[in-house]
């Protein structure tokens, strides 16, 4: 079964999808486990001490009655709860859409003619990993006290796997969004990117690995400066 064998045996995995790619069962995994951990946190959440943390992480100095006036116009952790879920069901797709069109065009200038719906298998089916990071926070989210953030659930991130960094640090940010099985996702995408391409080891790392190098180079840079 693919689903299991993606994990134990990629290089299988791929090497069938190269002569018939799909991407409709990992990208709906993908959809399933992200809005569902978004709804687990924001319904379990205490929402009156979710509106003073959200305004605490503003970082801005605010009267009482400025205080009082904002939470007036903020949504209920329920509403945005339904809305982030909401977002995820677009954005997902939209995002392997992306990183899809990456491998083509890839493909295209490698010479090895590979197709969009190629694209999206390899895009879908290496992001897998990181739907376990998302399955692992919406556990936490159903189990955690209602007086808890939501980075403090996500366990296979850098914050708070490997280090707690305060809101206002410079590598917060950074810390908190950058996912550790995304590290595997990418050795996916070369074994992926090997297996329809018959390309070697150093290329497929490069291939597969550029994407992620430019996302978290830039946030890194601008974490800096």
């Amino acid at each position: 079964m693919k689903l299991v064998d993606i994990f134990l045996d990629p290089a299988k995995v791929f090497t069938a999808e190269k002569d018939k790619p799909t991407f409709l069962l990992p990208m709906a995994i993908m959809v399933a486990v992200s809005a569902g951990m978004i709804l687990a946190y924001y319904l379990r959440v205490d929402s009156v001490w979710f509106q003073d943390f959200s305004l605490t992480m503003m970082g801005q100095e605010m009267t009482p009655a400025e205080i009082a006036q904002a939470k007036q116009f903020m949504p209920s952790a329920k509403v945005q709860g339904y809305i982030g879920a909401a977002g995820t069901v677009v954005f997902v797709p939209i995002m392997y859409a992306v990183f899809a069109l990456y491998y083509f065009l890839a493909g295209k200038i490698a010479g090895a003619g590979l197709s969009y719906k190629h694209g999206l298998s390899l895009a879908t089916w290496a992001a897998m990993p990181t739907a376990l990071g998302a399955l692992v926070a919406m556990i936490g989210a159903l189990t955690m006290a209602p007086q808890t953030p939501l980075h403090s659930i996500s366990l296979t991130r850098i914050d708070p796997l490997l280090v707690q960094l305060p809101f206002d640090h410079a590598l917060s940010t950074l810390a908190k969004g950058f996912d550790l099985l995304s590290l595997w996702a990418i050795a996916l995408g070369a074994i992926g990117w090997k297996a329809f391409t018959r390309s070697g080891w150093g290329s497929a790392v490069v291939v597969a690995a550029l994407p992620s190098v430019l996302i978290y180079g830039i946030w890194l840079l601008i974490a800096l400066l």
